[in-house]
């Protein structure tokens, strides 16, 4: 019988799953509204989860209790002590402690990091207001993305250091909004009171959008189509499937995609890892992604010069991959 936090995380990924196909449809009018509600919905569960993980899969550690009624209900066994009770919901089962409840403590505990919660109480505020309210205007739509995308970023790096996920078969990604419905004249829109209340809200959680954390409270989301005759410029192609639109990148993007050196990921283990050591284990690791896109890119230190030197270097994810092999700090 598998544990029962392993249950709920599978219910937590298909949640998230779920959020991103209805936000990735080509035609679907309640795109951010539906996207919300399941994102914080994956969220929540997925708290449960590494809650659970940590007390043991008790599930009375997730229950609300029930102060008042303990003390009036004293068990038949031990009369002199109460038996410990919990709130019910209408049909009479345990009431779950709430997302927040779940965000504050493993904060506390420095399980999660505050970017992490900035981002779900902005995500939830656009939630709460989908729910209870409505959404009605483009730029709350585009405000949207950033924090949907930042969630979903956070949600598989919180799952793979929680439980070593492993999301080969998934494609983890909202489609941008330049496919959607182009927000030309998003500036000119005047927003209602309720509406700026709502921009205001998520722009006072964004605080540390420079963060170097792997964490983030929003995501900036900026796909541009540039035609290139430049001699030097790199020819990249995101698919494995060979019919797919090509994607030119520049010097400068490829820099801020990979922009450790070897060096650089030495010093980060360093710091990052009590049990690390520049040893055999570090370099057979090293070399078993430095073919893998995702993890690092050769560059010629002279693009266009068959004599150039070469040089490896690797993105922020590489980290991650670390972390399923040495011990953080």
């Amino acid at each position: 019988m598998r544990a029962r936090s392993l249950v709920i995380l599978d219910k937590s990924v298909a949640a998230m799953v779920a959020a991103i196909e209805i936000y990735n449809k080509p035609v679907f009018m309640y795109r951010e509204e539906t996207f919300a509600v399941l994102a914080i919905n994956a969220w929540e569960l997925l708290l449960k989860a590494k809650w659970l993980k940590d007390n043991k899969n008790k599930l009375a550690s997730l229950y609300v209790s029930d102060t008042g009624g303990a003390k009036q209900a004293l068990s038949k066994s031990s009369p002199k002590s109460p038996r410990l009770r919990y709130k019910t919901n209408r049909a009479g089962n345990p009431m779950t402690h709430s997302l927040d409840h779940f965000v504050k403590s493993l904060v506390a505990s420095k399980a999660l990091d505050i970017e992490v919660e900035r981002n779900l109480l902005a995500l939830t505020e656009v939630r709460d207001n989908s729910i209870h309210f409505y959404n009605d205007n483009p730029s709350l739509a585009e405000r949207l993305q950033e924090l949907g995308t930042a969630a979903v970023k956070n949600f598989v790096i919180a799952s793979q250091e929680w439980f070593s996920m492993n999301y080969a078969d998934y494609n983890f990604h909202l489609m941008p909004l330049a496919f959607f419905n182009p927000v030309a004249a998003a500036d000119a829109i005047v927003l209602t009171k309720e509406q700026r209340r709502v921009v205001s809200y998520i722009e006072s959680m964004e605080t540390n959008k420079e963060s170097d954390r792997h964490y983030a409270v929003s995501v900036n989301v900026n796909l541009k189509f540039v035609r290139s005759t430049a001699t030097h410029a790199m020819a990249v192609q995101l698919s494995n499937d060979p019919d797919a639109m090509p994607i030119q990148m520049t010097e400068e993007q490829i820099t801020a995609k990979y922009p450790l050196d070897y060096a650089q990921v030495q010093n980060r283990c360093r710091q990052r890892y009590s049990d690390f050591l520049t040893n055999d284990k570090f370099h057979l690791l090293r070399a078993s992604v430095s073919k893998d896109p995702k993890y690092c890119r050769v560059r010629e230190l002279d693009p266009g010069n068959p004599k150039t030197p070469k040089k490896p270097y690797f993105s922020e994810a590489i980290m991650t991959f670390f972390d399923q092999h040495y011990t953080k700090k």
